[in-house]
Formats: C-alpha cells, structure tokens, sequence
C-alpha cells in the first residue's frame, strides 16, 4: 500500500469510528469485506453494495445468502445514515494531534497485537493520548485490575497493592478510569512507575478530548502525562453506557490476565472478566467479606468457577506466566512462560486433568473420568489440540504439552 492510499485507509477508519458503534457487526464485517475506504463510501450512500459483495457480508455475519442478505446491509444503511452528515475525519485527526495524540489502525508499528483475539470483534482504530510513542505493553506484561466504582477502604488498599506490586515487577496496569477500584489502580501504577514506558493504560468510553469522569480529571490527566489514554470512539463522542460495555472487550483483550478486585452481584467488572474469559485469559479474584455487598460478584465468579483466588501480586503474576531472571534483559524483565493450565476454562482443564500421559483412551473414557457428556468432551478435546495439550494417535487421545 503506497503512502495515499495508507493515509486514504486511516481517514476512512476515522470517519467510520464516528459513523458506527463500537461492535456494530454488520459495520466491522463490511470492513473486513470491501476495505475501510469502500466501505465508507458503501456506508455513506456513495457507492451501491452489488450483490455478490451482500452474499459475501451475510456469509462474514454466519448468515446464508440469499433474499434476506440485503436486508442486513438496508438495515444498517439507516441506522447510519443520520451521522453521514457529522463525519469530518480531518477534524478529528486535528483535533487528536492539538492534544499530542494519534489514531492508530491495524498495520501501524504500534498496534496492539493482542486485539488480533477479538477476531471481527477488533476495534476499526484506537485514538491515543500519552506515551504512545513506547508502545503498549504486550499482552503477556499487561493486567486488568478492574472493580466497583463505589469500592471500599478494604478494595482500594488491596487495589493499591497489587497495582504497584505488579509495576515493581515490570508489569503494565489496564483499567478503565472509573471511580473507585479503576482510579486507585492507575493511581498506584503512576506511584510505583520507575522505568520507561506507560506504566498504566485507561481504557476510556468516550472521546479522549474531555477526561470522564470529571472528579477524576486531575488523575486522568496525570495518566495521559506519563501513562497512555485510549479510545475507539473519536474526540467529541459521549460517553453512554453501551460504551462503556463495549470498552471492556478492549481492557480484557489488552491484558494477559484480569482480575477483579470488588465488585457487587451485577457489576460491570463482571462483564469485563468475562470478556477476558471468552478470550481464553485468566481471570483472577480477590475474596473479601461475606457481608459486603461489594464482594458479591467477586465472590460469585469464585463459586462458578470462572476465575482463581488470588491475594497479593505475586498469585497475579502467576496468571501471566513465571519469571524467568535469566531472560529479563530481552523482555523488559518479564519473561511470560505459560503453564499448561493458564487460560483454560472449568472444562477444559477438567479434560486436561483426566487425559493419560502415555497411552490414549477414547472420548468415551474420558466423559466418564472428567464427569463430561461426549459432545462437550470433543468439542474441548479439539480446543486442547490446537493448544498442543491433547494429542491423538492410534491408541486414542493422550495429553501434550505447549511448545
């Protein structure tokens, strides 16, 4: 791609992240189809989507082809077309640059590689404030300390300690800005940071040209001084609550592990973990009373089995992989080693658990030893082959190991 057409492709994504919602499905899927640019046009009525191209896009969505395939795209033609009349990408490029900022798109030297996860669910562009100029800290060094906004004395101390814990040892703390659990995190970040590079990451549900929410400007702005401010909606757009859920994807993504620190029974760092859990992270959580109300969804996430106890930074560092002094000249003294285990979710590692070291034993055998029925077996045991840790030969299937 020659340098217009490059700048060609970051305009229109510009445009785009203005014209469609973060996880606008059909939006993110024309993209992937006809290209940022054709897509624009697509989008904003200048250019007829022909047949063969809405097959295409309903084929992307996991929908058949045929009469209803133009319905998605029609559909999504309206629900765009009252912003068509708001799109000034070259504004917003301006107005991210007066604040020392840049638009990054895929392809770029800086994009984070760990968005590759969310496969179609990946962000069009990410608007950045900070100390961009470092990078992000690969996934494999970054954790997602999230929680309660009205969080306790006993959440924000803890919150505190493992934030700095984990910087002290080379790690990058992602959250979301929020009161609470969010802002003690960056807070403790931003105390213990020492070397180069962002030592925290705000993952931020509106335009990075306003710091919400108000009562943390003065924390916010110390973050875009030494840490990293980002956004997939552009300079200007509000912060509503679909962004903000939609913004987790993005903390869970960015970070090898989350941990959930206090949250009540339907809290939004819930939603978060979550998120981390689909994209087959750990997820960490830190107990607390039984008579707070803020450590009900920690405490839940614990009971189902979603995530692991953890207490101090050294049991979250243990999520992204051992320490490894030897190596940690060549990775900013942090080298991730994943255990066989790390990622994996209640019924995998029940199948981990129950395959044999030597000699394989059929699917049927071990729905009985992991308590499984035979479909969720097969469907797990595939995962674990791509994973290197189920191998199948002629006896049947036996454990592997990573690497």
């Amino acid at each position: 791609m020659n340098a217009e057409s490059s700048r060609q492709a970051r305009r229109a994504r510009a445009a785009l992240s203005r014209l469609m919602e973060p996880t606008d499905w059909v939006g993110l899927a024309l993209v992937a189809v006809a290209g940022p640019v054709d897509a624009l046009r697509i989008a904003t009525g200048e250019l007829a989507a022909g047949t063969a191209l809405q097959d295409e896009l309903a084929g992307v969505l996991d929908r058949g082809p045929g009469k209803g395939s133009g319905a998605l795209l029609a559909e999504a033609l309206q629900r765009w077309a009252p912003r068509v009349k708001d799109l000034a990408p070259d504004r917003d490029l301006a107005t991210i640059a007066r604040f020392g900022g840049a638009l990054l798109v895929p392809g770029d030297e800086l994009w984070p590689p760990a968005l590759a996860d969310l496969q179609l669910g990946a962000p069009l562009c990410l608007w950045v404030r900070g100390s961009f100029q470092a990078g992000i800290a690969p996934a494999g060094r970054a954790v997602a300390l999230v929680g309660s906004r009205d969080s306790t004395g006993y959440g924000n101390a803890v919150a505190g300690d493992l934030a700095a814990g984990l910087v002290q040892q080379g790690c990058c703390i992602v959250s979301g800005g929020a009161y609470g659990i969010d802002a003690q995190a960056h807070r403790s970040a931003l105390a213990a940071a020492e070397g180069p590079g962002p030592a925290t990451v705000a993952v931020m549900a509106c335009g990075l040209d306003r710091y919400y929410p108000a009562g943390n400007e003065e924390l916010l702005r110390a973050v875009a001084d030494r840490g990293l401010l980002i956004a997939e909606v552009p300079p200007g757009a509000a912060p509503t609550r679909w962004r903000f859920l939609q913004r987790n994807r993005l903390i869970a993504a960015l970070a090898g592990a989350t941990v959930v620190v206090e949250a009540r029974w339907r809290s939004g760092a819930l939603n978060t973990a979550h998120h981390a859990a689909e994209l087959g992270r750990p997820v960490g959580a830190v107990p607390g009373s039984v008579y707070s109300a803020n450590s009900a969804g920690t405490h839940r996430l614990l009971r189902d089995g979603s995530a692991v106890c953890v207490t101090g930074a050294a049991e979250v560092a243990e999520l992204l992989g051992p320490v490894d002094a030897a190596a940690g000249a060549e990775n900013g003294g942090w080298q991730a080693q994943p255990a066989d285990h790390d990622g994996l979710g209640v019924e995998d590692l029940l199948l981990l658990d129950a395959l044999p070291v030597r000699r394989g034993v059929t699917a049927e055998r071990l729905a009985v030893v992991a308590g499984l029925p035979v479909p969720r077996v097969l469907a797990g045991l595939g995962r674990l082959e791509i994973g290197s840790l189920a191998v199948q030969d002629a006896t049947g299937w036996r454990r592997g190991r990573r690497g």
